[in-house]
């Protein structure tokens, strides 16, 4: 049986409220150890979890859910000398594509914070009382 109207509002405001506090921690974790935003850490994860790692700018806007002029502002950060984390490149067969590879320092990185995201999540997620249920919710989600 459905929830009503409100129900239905009132557990999606839940959620939100939820997702919204868990990005808020993590946001704060990853500036404060490893002066790297959320997107930025995705970013990563995108870039380290694909099969060259590498991206076209345009796959990555569309996974990270930023504009395009944001991702390509993004990307340049993270390539930036002092940053290191990743370097752009052209296509060869096609000049307009552009691609972002994941340096090895970016790797690093990513790992590191990659721990650490995984405690907090586990950790807030425990705070919530909701841990097993929402792993068991996913599981159900992704078969």
């Amino acid at each position: 049986m459905l929830p009503n109207n409100t129900e239905c509002l009132d557990l999606w405001l839940s959620v939100s409220h939820f997702h919204s506090s868990i990005n808020d921690k993590l946001e704060q974790v990853l500036l404060g150890q490893y002066d790297i935003s959320l997107k930025e850490f995705y970013v990563l994860k995108f870039v380290s979890s694909s099969s060259c790692k590498e991206l076209r700018l345009q796959q990555l806007q569309e996974k990270v859910g930023l504009s395009q002029s944001a991702t390509s502002r993004l990307v340049d950060r993270m390539g930036a000398p002092s940053v290191g984390a990743l370097e752009r490149h052209t296509c060869t067969l096609d000049r307009r594509g552009i691609y972002t590879r994941i340096t090895e320092l970016g790797e690093q990185k990513y790992e590191q914070a990659l721990a650490t995201v995984s405690q907090v999540l586990h950790e807030e997620l425990r705070r919530y009382g909701i841990e097993t249920e929402l792993e068991n919710l996913i599981r159900k989600l992704l078969k």
